[in-house]
């Protein structure tokens, strides 16, 4: 099966073009629902997770206290080096899982890591959602109620958007109006199911 890697930077509506597509038949996996998955109560990455961060990433019902983590991490290179280290061999392993029980025209890969990781192994083609800086951390204050510094180093800390953009066999331009943005994801979807029927000829 063809598989698309869509990523993009925080609050650049991955998700809601990935649920366009969807709506126009294509199947798809997010990356960050398996992340969440992974670290489920009862899950060995939790149990890790535990072992190496102590309890004050752990809520009183014993689930992740993610805020917690995210600020232990964001803090301390090594630390988020050790939890990536504990989460991404298992977040990859249950991706395979998905994307070989999938069953459609195409496939999206959905990932905000997806250039950062090995991930991008997986795919044959990468689609960009752009966004621009400025409106990536405005977007980001407004959904998640944090303050501009913070949405900010967030941005800065990921990778540079002309870098994410020079990896890219296609992009959407994720600011203009929706009719401009949905005309282009019927234009890549006819694309891709092109490029899937030739994948996929024998």
């Amino acid at each position: 099966m063809l598989i698309i890697g869509l990523t993009g930077g925080i609050a650049a509506g991955k998700t809601t073009i990935a649920e366009a597509f969807a709506r126009r038949g294509a199947v798809w996996v997010d990356v960050d629902h398996l992340a969440r998955e992974i670290v489920m109560p009862g899950e060995a990455a939790l149990a890790d997770i535990r072992a190496r961060f102590g309890e004050p990433v752990m809520t009183e019902q014993g689930e992740l206290n993610r805020a917690a983590l995210r600020q232990i991490i964001f803090d301390d290179v090594q630390a988020r080096h050790d939890l990536e280290a504990i989460t991404h061999p298992r977040i990859r392993e249950r991706l395979i899982q998905r994307l070989e029980a999938l069953s459609g025209p195409y496939a999206l890969l959905v990932s905000p890591l997806l250039l950062e990781t090995d991930q991008h192994q997986l795919v044959n083609r990468i689609l960009v959602i752009d966004v621009p800086p400025e409106e990536q951390i405005r977007r980001t204050c407004e959904r998640d109620g944090v303050p501009e510094s913070q949405a900010r180093a967030i941005v800065d800390a990921q990778m540079s958007r002309n870098r994410r953009l020079a990896s890219a066999d296609d992009v959407i331009d994720n600011v203009g109006s929706f009719h401009v943005v949905d005309a282009r994801i019927d234009r890549l979807d006819l694309f891709y199911r092109q490029l899937a029927s030739q994948y996929n000829a024998p």
